[in-house]
């Protein structure tokens, strides 16, 4: 299995790997290092991998130009950072040269307060020598004379310091001056009119290979991932979203070179075209579509998490036939409060509320087109009210424009921004609420979606506010599990949560209609992925040169359903089958394949 983030936040890709390796199928998960070091460990059977990738080929040459065209006075990326501290270093000296020569240090020729107390050998005696009035009138002037020393020094020491102080100004005023023409110049760039005159000339010359010369960044991942995934020889790679389909097809593309049948899984955890870009430039999208569209004719099966982001699967890459569904549903063993594997923490202690305080809880990534800002505005009309927002980066610049603007709206106490806890622990862990919340805004990949939270909150049996994105407000409406109001519509989503905090119990008590949520749990999604795997196994071993008698099995039965007969029927290997190491690490004597990790796999 093929992922390119961290594997720790994305429940999806967890849950699929530990129900694989709990069905029998041997597991490796690789995923991007996020600190750049490599690291393992294991969810239930299933291994996890993270590689470092490092990512040179995400700075082109053109990143390292200034933006002249537009801004010519701007710095060079690269330059402005040093110039900015070392103005600021001139700067800084010139004050301590100010004090030095207020304080009369040695530097300064000895003068001001530090002169003033450095008496000759002789003055003692002479003070000794004069009348007790004379002594009382040498000591008034004496000090009157160090009062104007200490008064006069600044001033000397400001005028000596005038011009070059001004000096310091102007250049700080000129260095910042071309520090944000750079800063605009960078905001602009990859927006501009060449670049997307530049996005549309590769895109007519190569087509489905412009991605190559748009974004090559993409390379990288190929290179971090690519050897690994050849050394562990697999009979399947599921490659998660559109990053990871290019590295498991050109994976496939070797592997087939070898004479050695390899099937490829696509997981389409979006509809691409849809997505908003990641970063500020016309050549993302794109290069990224045309990534996804060159790679995905190798995938020997695709799954997707709606029917309707299947419909669109099809038509956008003229596929035969709509890609499975696999909800993004919770595990079933999770979903009731009070037994998860691990003891979840509790959401009310965590915000310092008791039980009789209602809460809004949200759950998910932090970005401005999921709508969590309509969320912060609403407080306000929402006295007593209290909302927990729930992200993976809670430190995020996102996170803190909101924290600033509840301080703003003064509703700052009534804000709880907390971490992610560990997946098998969301559904306890969000059940102390009373609402769950999903404000999302119109986006097309928000529109044809139903997102794990939409299932976390179900199981949590939390009534539901959710905004009028086309799928989960039409899901919500149908099982009457919630109130829809429009998007970044901050009185109708007010108006919605207090609608279910009046009558809580209607809401909640859909969730006890027979079979409802039991087809939103993810033991039930898994069978789907399991009898995709049994196929696209069988399939292979139809097209290996050799084919090899299984031994007779123990008889156990698949924990994802299904009977030993099913499974041989199939040409998937049974647990029990196999060597008496039962398989593991097991390779046959040409070196050529390997074997699962609950048997023998069909040759």
């Amino acid at each position: 299995m093929l992922v390119c983030n961290g594997v720790v936040g994305d429940s999806r890709v967890q849950k699929t790997a530990r129900s694989a390796a709990a069905a029998g199928w041997e597991v490796t998960l690789l995923g991007r290092s996020p600190d750049g070091r490599s690291a393992s460990w294991r969810i239930g059977g299933a291994e996890v991998r993270l590689l470092p990738v490092y990512t040179p080929l995400a700075q082109p040459p053109r990143t390292s130009r200034r933006p002249l065209l537009r801004r010519p006075l701007a710095y060079r990326p690269g330059t402005a950072a040093y110039r900015v501290q070392r103005v600021k270093a001139w700067r800084d000296e010139l004050r301590t040269r100010r004090a030095e020569l207020a304080l009369g240090s040695p530097a300064s020729g000895g003068s001001g307060v530090c002169a003033a107390s450095a008496a000759s050998p002789g003055s003692a005696a002479t003070a000794a020598a004069v009348e007790p009035a004379d002594r009382a009138a040498t000591a008034a002037s004496e000090a009157r004379r160090a009062v104007a020393g200490r008064l006069a020094a600044p001033r000397t020491a400001a005028a000596r310091l005038a011009l070059p102080r001004a000096a310091a100004r102007l250049a700080q005023r000129w260095v910042g001056f071309r520090k944000r023409q750079l800063d605009a110049g960078l905001r602009q760039r990859g927006s501009g009119p060449l670049d997307r005159a530049a996005a549309a000339f590769w895109r007519r010359a190569l087509r489905e290979r412009c991605w190559r010369v748009l974004w090559p960044s993409l390379y990288d991942f190929e290179l971090a991932y690519g050897r690994v995934v050849d050394e562990l020889r697999p009979d399947i790679i599921h490659a998660n979203d559109f990053r990871m389909v290019g590295v498991g097809a050109r994976a496939k593309i070797r592997a087939m070179a070898e004479g050695r049948p390899v099937k490829l899984v696509w997981d389409a955890h979006e509809f691409l075209p849809g997505v908003r870009p990641w970063t500020n430039d016309v050549r993302w999208l794109p290069a990224h579509v045309a990534h996804e569209r060159e790679y995905v004719p190798y995938a020997d099966a695709a799954v997707t998490v709606s029917r309707t982001a299947a419909a669109l699967l099809r038509r956008s890459h003229g596929l035969a036939e709509d890609p499975a569904v696999v909800l993004n549903a919770p595990e079933a063993h999770t979903s009731a409060a009070g037994t998860p594997e691990d003891e979840a923490p509790s959401l009310r202690a965590l915000c310092g509320i008791d039980a009789g305080t209602p809460l809004v809880v949200y759950s998910g990534a932090a970005a401005p087109q999921r709508g969590l800002a309509t969320m912060v505005e609403a407080l306000p009309g929402l006295p007593g009210v209290h909302t927990a927002l729930v992200v993976g980066k809670p430190a995020s610049g996102y996170v803190r424009e909101l924290r600033a603007r509840a301080a703003e709206l003064g509703v700052a106490d009534r804000l709880h921004v907390l971490p992610y806890v560990p997946y098998q622990q969301v559904v306890p862990f969000l059940a102390e609420a009373d609402v769950g919340a999903i404000p999302l805004h119109h986006w097309p990949n928000h529109e044809i979606a139903l997102i794990t939270k939409f299932f976390e909150y179900a199981h949590a049996r939390l009534p539901l506010v959710v905004s009028d994105v086309e799928t989960m407000a039409a899901t919500t409406l149908e099982t009457g599990q919630g109130v829809v109001f429009r998007a970044e519509d901050t009185a109708d989503y007010a108006r919605a949560v207090r609608a279910i905090l009046d009558e809580p119990q209607r809401y909640r008590a859909v969730y006890e209609r027979p079979g409802l949520l039991e087809q939103w749990t993810w033991e039930t999604q898994a069978r789907t992925l399991d009898r995709i795997y049994s196929r696209l196994l069988q399939a292979a071993a139809l097209e290996r040169p050799e084919q090899h008698n299984q031994p007779e099995g123990d008889g156990n039965a698949d924990l994802c359903g299904g009977t030993r007969e099913d499974r041989a029927a199939t040409g998937r290997p049974v647990r029990g089958q196999g060597t008496p190491r039962d398989g593991r690490g097991h390779r046959r004597t040409r070196g050529r394949e390997r074997q699962r990790q609950s048997g023998a796999v069909p040759g």
